[in-house]
């Protein structure tokens, strides 16, 4: 298999599947494509890989898979246990990952991942908090119902998509305990940047 990602510092979306595909064990090689390149660069250089001209694309054989949650259950289904076993913690896992996947867009534009910004505290609008509250509930919901330590026990597809989540509030200084939070949900986002897929993808990226 071939993962063909953006620029590591910046692309939260390359990450995720980045992250599940570490997570199996499987052997794979990976193309990097430096972003924000001027004059139509990096659009032509992920043309050549990609029918949607996104990052990222996985290549498996002949069968070219685009859009991270399609990579991400495609691996599913060849790599069984990225999704919990039991049917309420994977309907609510699939939940939690659809909602990341196509919400918090205020959180997005207003708080980019870029992993080689030193960590800072700013100021946050009102659209942006109303995203991190939710982010909280969700998180602090999924740890108490399943009991941690990840959002439905075990680690999963779910969590991928909400470890760069950890890193935005890692870099923009958020303290959760401002959106109500017990612990649980700050415990949680320290240890999606502690697992060991992560540690190798924030490296490869600063370097």
């Amino acid at each position: 298999m071939e993962l063909v990602v953006g620029t590591k510092a910046w692309s939260t979306w390359s990450m995720r599947p980045w992250l599940v595909l570490k997570h199996t064990g499987a052997p794979f090689t990976e193309v990097v494509i430096a972003l924000r390149q001027e004059n139509g660069v990096s659009a032509d250089r992920i043309q050549v890989h990609s029918p949607s001209g996104l990052v990222p694309v996985l290549k498996d054989g002949d069968l070219t898979i685009w859009d991270t949650l399609a990579i991400c259950e495609y691996l599913a289904e060849r790599f069984p246990g990225l999704w919990p076993v039991d049917p309420a913690a994977r309907a609510l896992a699939r939940s939690a990952t659809a909602e990341m996947h196509s919400g918090f867009q205020a959180l997005r534009a207003e708080c980019p991942m870029a992993l080689e910004l030193a960590p800072r505290n700013v100021e946050l609008s009102e659209p942006t908090q109303k995203n991190i509250g939710r982010i909280v509930t969700l998180w602090s919901d999924m740890l108490t119902r399943f009991g941690g330590p990840f959002l439905a026990g075990d680690w999963s597809i779910a969590d991928a998509f909400y470890t760069p989540v950890a890193s935005r509030f890692e870099t923009y200084g958020v303290n959760l305990a401002d959106y109500g939070d017990s612990g649980v949900a700050a415990a949680y986002s320290k240890r999606l940047l502690e697992t060991p897929e992560y540690l190798a993808w924030r490296e490869d990226a600063l370097a």
